[in-house]
């Protein structure tokens, strides 16, 4: 029972070997030192070599100095005693200290983490490289048993935003449930739309111990210690940021706008089958606008489509863009234009780019048709379903050509290179592409009920 469930109890061994690692200790050269860089201390012994350097550390484990190398001037070395040998790492400064990926403010913190993880990779190899063999990420976090039970318990508000569904249950014993296992309750409740979607790891930094939630083992070093999922939340360490599985489900409060964001991110977040400016946009636009001549290919007031970007990256799905607020409904075409174009992968994906192309250069219609077809399955779910509504909604467009004067072709010139974008910026490539671009759209919009 999810009143019983108790959580796990963190894997410490690699936190205890933390606190066993060696500590710095700075050897401080005894004469003044011309030449030396302002950004070293008085750890820094001038030119000298690798037998003097090693005299000077002799017996001290932790002990460090800096040296400038005698082969090639201008070129600095961190020499550290460990496990009783001296290692030598060239060492590089652009307003912070390195030897390899992680910058520090100063020599002190670089030494301490490269301390840290000498001495762990050196007791725990073997441990290390067992860590993601028997993660607590599918025993506990997605164990189908617990997860159901906890989801029932959150149904009863299932009717509710998410954020009154946790609010209801604060101060019971669902708290006792870990993060993970809450993601997993409210991913298998409150999302109906089950799209995947890739975690968007980025290295962070952890202030005090931290602990992965993968393996949960301790994550360690001084900084950059693992990764966090910049949409969800989610800690792990970088080696196990590889076995997660694409089961991402963002939290509203990570998301800051609307526009310019991941469009499955974006549906996950608000828990919505589209993107809610392209179901505003066209609700909008089919209430009156659909006899407006020109639309899509007339454009709005710049300043007024802005507005309405900020109004909905401001309020979501409450955002005004009714005629009492905007008479002109080439501002919300514009606006929906806009958002297609802002997307930071494009409604027609980058990786089926050049499919949609070649499948656009068959000459007979049937196997054109076809091959079209077969590269629609290969989109994401959120965009293949933004793609179908859209879709229908231009098909619905064309049905009053005779007052918009927009066929699908026309719409096939406004909509290509908004829904798709070739992975490199070429503009040779772009320009070449464009009638192939307007086809593809074309050839969308007129076998809609075919296609989807």
């Amino acid at each position: 029972d999810a009143e019983e469930y108790q959580p796990p109890i963190w894997k410490s061994y690699l936190y205890q070997l933390q606190q066993e690692a060696p500590r710095p200790k700075r050897i401080i050269c005894p004469r003044e030192v011309e030449n030396r860089p302002k950004y070293y201390g008085r750890e820094f012994h001038g030119i000298i070599s690798r037998e003097q350097a090693d005299e000077i550390l002799a017996g001290v484990e932790g002990a460090y100095i800096l040296r400038e190398s005698q082969r090639q001037p201008g070129c600095y070395t961190l020499a550290l005693r460990f496990g009783n040998q001296t290692l030598n790492y060239r060492l590089f400064y652009d307003g912070k200290h390195f030897v390899g990926e992680k910058r520090f403010e100063s020599i002190h913190d670089l030494v301490t983490d490269g301390l840290i993880t000498l001495y762990i990779e050196t007791k725990a190899s073997e441990y290390i490289s067992k860590m993601t063999t028997n993660p607590i990420y599918e025993h506990i976090g997605y164990a189908t048993l617990l997860r159901e039970k906890v989801s029932r318990r959150l149904s009863r508000t299932k009717n509710e935003s998410r954020k009154a569904s946790v609010t209801s249950e604060e101060n019971t014993p669902v708290e006792k449930i870990t993060s993970l296992v809450r993601r997993a309750a409210l991913t298998q409740n409150d999302n109906h739309f089950n799209y995947e979607k890739a975690h968007n790891f980025k290295v962070h930094t952890f202030r005090g111990p931290h602990w992965c939630e993968y393996c949960a083992n301790f994550m360690w070093g001084l900084i950059a210690q693992g990764v966090r999922c910049s949409d969800c939340g989610l800690n792990v360490h970088k080696q196990c940021s590889k076995y997660v599985p694409n089961d991402c489900q963002p939290d509203l409060k990570r998301i800051k706008r609307v526009y310019c964001c991941d469009l499955t991110t974006l549906v996950k977040a608000h828990n919505t089958q589209r993107p809610m400016v392209v179901d505003s946009c066209i609700r909008e636009i089919e209430a009156r606008g659909l006899k407006s001549e020109g639309l899509y290919r007339v454009s709005g007031f710049t300043e007024h489509i802005e507005d309405v970007k900020m109004a909905f990256d401001r309020d979501g799905d409450k955002a005004d863009i009714s005629a009492s607020i905007y008479p002109d409904i080439n501002i919300i075409a514009g606006a929906l234009k806009l958002y297609f174009r802002d997307l930071p992968i494009p409604v027609i994906t980058y990786d089926t780019y050049s499919k949609f192309i070649e499948a656009a250069k068959i000459s007979n219609p049937d196997e054109r048709l076809e091959a079209i077809h077969e590269v629609l399955m290969l989109l994401p779910a959120a965009h293949y379903e933004t793609l179908r509504y859209l879709m229908i909604h231009l098909k619905k467009v064309t049905l009053h050509e005779k007052e918009n004067f927009m066929n699908a072709e026309n719409l096939g010139i406004v909509f290509g290179p908004t829904l798709m974008r070739p992975p490199e910026d070429n503009t040779l490539a772009t320009l070449n592409d464009m009638r192939y671009q307007k086809l593809i759209v074309q050839i969308l919009i007129e076998n809609e009920d075919v296609l989807f």
